[in-house]
């Protein structure tokens, strides 16, 4: 472990896998959700902002636009699916089932036995509230890629507490 890794008050977790950021660019598991961004087949300007809720399994999408996702009609769309694969891909299959809570009847968790499982209990569509503050996390994500590479300290980034004393 690196002195950096050492010293740092956040763990960093490498993903479980690397994953290809073009179809789901943004994934997390956060505010009792796996939520994220998921591109459109259709259009290359349109997104989707799809969640599924830890424990209920209650799922959203919508456009950026907050439109509702064709798909999402009764059961998980394929932006969906998509996230759920790309969650397994980042976290590992064991950590996104722990999160949102699917107990798994075949042991070993994968994508798609955590997605038909979550399907299968015929989870409510949820509201589309939280839609807003997760793209602005994945715009707040493309944002730090604009940025030169560079050692110092991000001034927004100064609330982290100090490990140690400064003399």
């Amino acid at each position: 472990m690196s002195d950096w890794e050492k010293s740092s008050t956040a763990r960093v977790i490498a993903p479980a896998r690397p994953r290809k950021l073009a179809k789901v660019p943004f994934v997390e598991l956060a505010d009792g959700r796996l939520q994220g961004v998921v591109s459109s087949g259709s259009d290359i300007e349109r997104v989707y902002v799809s969640s599924v809720a830890a424990g209920t399994y209650a799922f959203a999408c919508s456009t950026n636009n907050n439109r509702p996702c064709g798909g999402a009609r009764g059961s998980f769309c394929n932006h969906i699916r998509a996230l759920i694969n790309e969650a397994v891909l980042q976290y590992g299959a064991e950590r996104v089932a722990r999160y949102l809570r699917v107990e798994s009847a075949d042991g070993e968790p994968s994508a798609q036995s955590i997605a038909d499982d979550m399907s299968n209990t015929r989870p409510p569509q949820g509201d589309t509230k939280a839609a807003a503050q997760v793209f602005s996390r994945f715009l707040r994500h493309l944002a730090y890629l604009e940025l030169a590479p560079t050692t110092a300290p991000l001034p927004e980034m100064q609330w982290f507490p100090p490990t140690r004393a400064v003399a």
